[in-house]
């Protein structure tokens, strides 16, 4: 398309905004609608680098390795809420090395005595780690600046938007709606956020299918805790009970976090499906619809990634 014809991006998360950024700096017009600004799952991230539970590996590898070098220029970035941060991934079975970790060049397992009691084996790394609000908001004021449009609002069908000469969903949860595709479910994840006790490093524990997640990410002051993974649960309400055991889970593996005063609440449904659809198809119109959803619980991960790829879909660029 020519600099002159209009994006339409439907989303405000960190996947509609990364998209609605990477598509400015492509030169092109983009408007995002939204209902929630920014979405409010997107808020509710943890959020650590690391692909998880998403398909099709191939490209999973390279918009996740794509993201990873972006956030890696970001940490050195005054106010963009990222950080590399060293840390802990263990188990309390035996588990194979993950796909990702070739990825990351000081990846390494940990000995024995590094790991929480009643583990039996754990890797040790550096990844970035994302504050959302922080991050969210970066990305706002950088979309706005570049010349970039947000509308509040609730798109039912990609007809309404008449006049976009491109139309991105992003729309999270709803994408699978406005697609006309079924495959999307939530996945409902909780987090604690708590006045960080001095923690500097984090820690996330392989517990599988488990919907019962246990990990901590410091954002200097604050530290979330997690969490939940509760298949086909769309309810965004705050559970309380839920909340305790989260805390309760983390302090067994730093008991400071016990003690530790609780500041927020974040509930969020990840969109999820069997793979990521990163594609084009176009509306009866013949205007071009790009697909950027299901995600699951890697929005994050895949964020710039995914939307450098809708970047080449619109352009017709390709690397070298």
């Amino acid at each position: 398309m020519t600099a002159d014809g209009q994006v339409v991006i439907v989303g405000a998360g960190v996947s509609g905004l990364t998209t609605g950024v990477e598509l400015l700096d492509a030169g092109l017009r983009v408007r995002i609608v939204a209902s929630e600004i920014p979405g409010r799952t997107s808020l509710a991230a943890g959020a650590m680098w690391g692909p998880y539970l998403v398909e099709p590996w191939d490209r999973v590898r390279e918009w996740s390795l794509t993201s990873l070098d972006v956030f890696r220029e970001l940490s050195a970035v005054v106010g963009a809420g990222v950080r590399m941060t060293s840390g802990v991934e263990a188990a309390r079975h035996p588990v194979e090395t993950p796909p990702w970790a070739a990825l990351l060049p000081d990846f390494h397992d940990c000995e024995p005595k590094d790991l929480p009691r009643g583990f039996v084996g754990g890797h040790r790394f550096t990844v970035p780690l994302i504050d959302m609000p922080i991050y969210l908001d970066y990305l706002s004021r950088r979309f706005l600046g570049l010349g970039g449009e947000i509308e509040a609002g609730t798109v039912e069908s990609l007809d309404e938007l008449a006049d976009a000469d491109v139309i991105v969903n992003c729309a999270g949860l709803g994408a699978g709606q406005l697609a006309g595709d079924p495959d999307v479910r939530p996945i409902r994840g909780q987090h604690v956020v708590v006045e960080n006790p001095g923690i500097t490093e984090f820690f996330s524990e392989d517990t599988g299918l488990s919907p019962n997640l246990v990990c901590f990410y410091p954002h200097g002051d604050t530290i979330t805790l997690g969490g939940t993974a509760i298949d086909g649960e769309p309810e965004l309400t705050d559970d309380l009970a839920v909340a305790k055991a989260i805390v309760q889970r983390c302090a067994e593996i730093d008991p400071r976090i016990g003690d530790a005063r609780v500041l927020e609440h974040r509930v969020g449904a990840r969109p999820t499906r069997g793979e990521v659809r990163v594609e084009v198809n176009r509306r009866s119109d013949g205007v071009p619809v790009v697909h950027n959803y299901g995600h699951g619980g890697s929005g994050v991960t895949l964020s710039w990634g995914c939307a450098q790829e809708v970047a080449r879909l619109i352009t017709g660029t390709h690397d070298s």
